[in-house]
């Protein structure tokens, strides 16, 4: 399992223009060589490979497979806005990302304290994240559930 992105970071690494050229380049498909891409804007395929390396261990890239979770006819898709306890943030993100089903967690302002953007196979593996696997948790003190009907470019890790 990848560790979590630290919270707040002195971010060393800015990216310049060439770098976000290149990102560009891989957002359109990341399967692009870096030898296109090289070729494409008039660099070595040298070049490419280091900044998208250095990019990678800076914490600025992540090149993964994703797929269009509405595609299946019975997956679900949805966000969970939780109301906490306490201010103790962080410690609640750092469980909830690691449950099944869990993209990604949310320190947010306004009606919710955190919200949890979640991937489900089945109507049955929501309701066990929600009635059971949150309330083990614990400091939660209401959560609420906004399942996608249909979306526009929403992609997801499969797994």
């Amino acid at each position: 399992m990848e560790s979590l992105q630290p919270m707040a970071r002195s971010r060393k690494y800015m990216p310049d223009d060439i770098d976000r050229q290149i990102i560009a380049e891989l957002q359109k498909n990341g399967r692009t060589s870096f030898k296109d891409i090289a070729r494409k804007l008039e660099l070595s395929d040298g070049t490419i490979r280091l900044r998208v390396g250095k990019m990678i261990a800076e914490g600025l890239l992540k090149i993964t497979a994703q797929v269009n979770p509405l595609y299946f006819e019975n997956s679900i898709v949805a966000l969970v806005g939780m109301s906490l306890e306490k201010r103790d943030h962080r410690q609640i993100m750092e469980k909830i990302v690691r449950m099944n089903g869990v993209k990604s967690v949310i320190n947010s302002t306004g009606r919710y304290d955190i919200v949890a953007e979640v991937f489900f196979h089945s109507r049955e593996e929501l309701r066990s994240f929600l009635m059971e696997n949150l309330n083990k948790i614990g400091g939660i003190l209401s959560s609420e559930t906004f399942i996608y009907l249909d979306a526009v470019q929403k992609w997801v890790d499969f797994f």
